[in-house]
């Protein structure tokens, strides 16, 4: 078995100053998303748009500015509604303290979702082909959200065979052998969904196609790796013996099914 190193969740600390190693993270994220998304500007057919204007790294820094907004309030948001909603509620205050902990990815889409939105409204450039752009940016900044999850110690895995290789102990979980769940979402939500959503993307696409393969290949990535996740202790398993989790992922599934099907369908690609 292996031993979960026990990393100081603090990265740099100068005086009062402490630089967490899960900050970081987020920064690599969006570093990788800006990197990614100016690349996929020389890609076709971005590389030939020029209505309503072409687009252009201010676009890219423009996006990611909404976009981090998005994520910080949807995922905080997402965390207190489909998590603890009764719980905020009773403490409404409490949703501000971002620093106790608790945000939601599913949450934090749906404030992208939003912020992609205003932002393509007030560019007037179609919603779909903002989302087909980012798209296969975002994989590696979740799979770098991932690395700061195992830094943390947190959100691991279910209790595992303790034949298994890689069966981890997790001192804060108890004595007992687990899945590191976190590695496995890196890799599949992560680095997997990229390579597949970034290969797909480069040939040309009805507009929203690449965003519902996002929306599928994701949802079906997390809902496998769910099934080695420890469920949040203060829902268990719930109906069908499903997590929090994979409910929340069974929309994201159907909702990218019937986008790429309905793209599939209209006669424009992205431009």
């Amino acid at each position: 078995m292996l031993i979960h190193p026990q990393i100081d969740p603090i990265a740099l600390q100068v005086g009062p100053l402490a630089i967490h190693w899960y900050g970081l993270t987020y920064l690599v994220a969006f570093a990788l998303f800006f990197w990614l998304a100016t690349r996929r500007l020389k890609h076709e057919p971005y590389a030939s748009i020029t209505q309503p204007a072409p687009w252009t790294r201010r676009d890219i820094e423009d996006l990611l500015f909404y976009g981090v907004l998005g994520v910080i309030v949807g995922g905080r948001i997402g965390y207190c509604l489909f998590y603890k909603p009764g719980y905020y509620l009773a403490h409404p205050l409490e949703i501000f303290a971002i620093w106790q902990g608790g945000m939601s990815f599913h949450g934090g889409m749906l404030g992208v979702i939003g912020a992609m939105v205003l932002w393509a409204y007030s560019r007037h450039r179609p919603w779909l082909q903002v989302t087909d752009l980012i798209a296969p940016c975002v994989p590696l900044g979740l799979a770098s959200g991932r690395v700061g999850n195992f830094i943390n110690g947190e959100l691991w895995g279910r209790l595992a065979d303790p034949t298994l290789p890689w069966a981890m102990v997790f001192p804060a979980a108890g004595p007992e052998p687990r899945h590191p769940s976190q590695v496995y979402q890196f890799l599949m939500e992560g680095v997997l969904l990229f390579i597949l959503l970034w290969l797909y993307a480069r040939k040309p696409r009805k507009m929203g196609q690449v965003s519902g393969a996002f929306l599928f290949g994701y949802g079906l990535f997390r809902f496998i790796a769910e099934y080695f996740r420890e469920p949040d202790a203060f829902l268990g398993l719930q109906a069908m013996s499903l997590s929090r989790g994979q409910w929340l992922c069974v929309p994201m599934i159907l909702a990218g099914i019937v986008m790429w099907v309905w793209a599939s369908k209209r006669r424009e690609t992205v431009s």
